[in-house]
């Protein structure tokens, strides 16, 4: 089974799947050369392994009626890469619809104030609670935002509340009654490979929890996880909620193609939603947008193996290969390391990530951040936007809650961001 990276969204312990990170290249430069599946710069049919021309790729899917672009959400790249794309097939196609996966589908006034010009980029963001419903980094996604309101292309919400999945995943579909599922309708079944995926992302979640949850001192911390029990309930539970997101954004997509004059609506979302047509591409086809085109970016070193599954399934139906930089462009951001939830009286911590930053410094689960620098962090935002303006090296002073007392403790960042 290939592999996808995960990147924890939030604290609800529902991942969004993105497109794998894999090692460097070895720095001999022939082993380099050797290690190189796809020249950067060219497309590839992941079905037949053949390489495809950039005109004829992009006028076939300029006449598809979705097209799904996948990303890692933190790579500049794949960014970069989504806005050629989306560029071209703009200039075959303008009657265009973007969806976005990190906007659930009550921002949607919000996201129509953006394309109309109503609003700039700091009254859009703190509009769109983009601090609390996506937390990645929007520079990155900054330009393609511009791009849809230079062109007035009209942008969808693809995504529902943090709050929906949430309840679906401690209470499974049937623990959630139809008006609380903001309108999503009954998934189609995963396909057992894609549970297979789910699973080890569940599993995944498991063992890096259990450092922090009482793990046994006779857990070595390389030891490999247990299989997952496929009936135990949070699993079912973490399942629905996956195929519920994943329902919630093929049906955004196939709505928008369905009204108007019938655009090509290009979907940004991360890779995992949609590799091996797992995912979105499985819930469009049950509502019968069976020809939806998957284009993913393809990092420089990862494999060529990775194009099909050990079934033969392609992961895609075209792939780009992409060189991403070393370093990203700009100011690192510093990050804690921590999953966070707003609190009765400041941040709650649910879950502190191995090796980081708040190891380091000492925070616990079940801790409450009450101050950052002295500024009161009553929401997760407050918090963020305070991490986020340190520098590299710096020390960040934090005042917590824990078992009723008032803790000082200060957050070093290292002086190079690992």
């Amino acid at each position: 089974m290939r592999k996808s990276a995960i990147l924890l969204l939030g604290p609800l312990f529902v991942f969004s799947l993105a497109v794998a990170a894999h090692s460097p290249a070895p720095t001999d430069e022939a082993s380099k050369m050797d290690e190189v599946c796809i020249p950067p710069g060219q497309w590839r049919d992941a079905k037949t392994d053949d390489p495809v021309g950039h005109d004829a790729l992009i006028d076939a899917v300029a006449k598809r009626p979705v097209v799904l672009l996948g990303e890692s959400h933190t790579s500049a790249e794949h960014h970069r890469w989504q806005l050629h794309t989306i560029a071209a097939i703009h200039a075959r196609n303008p009657r265009m619809v973007l969806g976005f996966e990190s906007f659930p589908r009550r921002l949607q006034p919000v996201l129509d104030a953006w394309v109309a010009g109503e609003m700039d980029r700091k009254e859009f963001l703190e509009k769109s609670e983009w601090n609390d419903v996506w937390r990645y980094d929007a520079g990155l996604y900054m330009p393609l935002f511009h791009f849809a309101r230079m062109h007035a292309v009209p942008m969808v919400a693809l995504n529902v509340d943090r709050k929906t999945i949430k309840k679906i995943r401690a209470n499974g579909l049937d623990g959630v009654s139809d008006d609380q599922r903001e309108g999503v309708g009954e998934p189609a079944p995963a396909a057992p490979a894609y549970l297979d995926v789910l699973a080890e992302v569940f599993t995944h979640h498991l063992s890096h929890a259990g450092a922090h949850h009482g793990a046994t001192q006779d857990t070595k911390k390389d030891d490999p996880p247990e299989p997952v029990d496929r009936d135990d309930a949070k699993f079912r539970g973490f399942v629905a909620a996956q195929l519920t997101w994943d329902r919630a954004m093929a049906e955004a997509l196939a709505s928008a193609r369905a009204a108007g004059e019938r655009p090509v609506v290009v979907g940004i979302l991360g890779g995992g939603h949609l590799e091996y047509g797992h995912g979105v591409p499985h819930q469009l086809a049950d509502l019968g947008v069976t020809d939806a085109a998957v284009l993913l970016p393809w990092d420089a070193g990862r494999p060529c193996a990775d194009l099909k599954s050990d079934a033969g399934t392609p992961v895609a139906d075209f792939v780009f290969a992409v060189d991403a930089p070393s370093e990203p462009a700009g100011r690192p951001r510093m990050l804690l390391g921590v999953v966070i939830t707003d609190g009765d009286n400041g941040v709650h911590v649910d879950r502190v990530m191995p090796d980081s930053v708040a190891e380091k410094t000492g925070l616990k689960v079940d801790d409450v951040i009450v101050e950052a620098a002295g500024v009161a962090t009553a929401k997760t935002r407050d918090l963020i936007a305070v991490v986020h303006r340190q520098a590299p090296g710096t020390w960040l002073p934090l005042r917590i809650e824990r078992d009723g007392e008032t803790l000082d403790v200060v957050a070093k960042f290292p002086a190079t961001p690992e």
